[in-house]
């Protein structure tokens, strides 16, 4: 077995001036969230929610203030965000497109489909356009199968998708 090691220790961790837990956010999660659990360690996924939710994204400096207010060590929090699919730890692009790529829409051309969006923004699954605007991700299901392939832009589900249509949908964006 081979062991790919990254030199974590020496990684630097972007800062901002202004803290991303401020006063308000401080207060909202103590009169709001932390209430409701028996401890604040307990708390760490709605607050790693409300933290997501102000900022579109959770940052390696956001993860040490979480760990502070919440009493844990920052490793801790970061196993956290690093395990659920939902946490973003950079930011994502205005629009959020989602790839099904469930065995049905496989079977009837979700590989072209992606192939023809990745072609079409110069991206690949997992990556966010230079301008910011597209992060294009593939995803397990979206439980349209009746009505496959299909994606998934920001809120609005686009179903029997052809790379034609897809690029309508994307120049109505832009």
């Amino acid at each position: 077995m081979v062991w790919i090691v990254k030199h974590s220790a020496e990684q630097q961790i972007e800062r901002r001036a202004e803290p991303y837990m401020d006063s308000p956010l401080k207060d909202k999660i103590e009169q709001e969230i932390l209430p409701r659990y028996p401890t604040r360690q307990a708390a760490l996924l709605p607050v790693l929610h409300e933290i997501q939710n102000q900022y579109d994204w959770i940052s390696y400096q956001a993860m040490e203030e979480v760990a502070l207010f919440l009493q844990l060590t920052p490793a801790q929090v970061l196993d956290t965000v690093s395990f659920y699919e939902e946490f973003w730890t950079r930011p994502k692009g205005q629009y959020l497109i989602q790839v099904c790529q469930s065995i049905t829409c496989e079977l009837v051309g979700e590989l072209d489909l992606l192939e023809h969006i990745q072609q079409k923004l110069g991206i690949g699954a997992g990556e966010t356009t230079d301008d910011g605007r597209f992060t294009l991700m593939t995803v397990e299901c979206l439980g349209s199968c009746g009505t496959a392939p299909c994606a998934l832009i920001n809120e609005g589900l686009h179903e029997d998708l052809t790379g034609e249509q897809m690029d309508t949908v994307l120049d109505a964006l832009e």
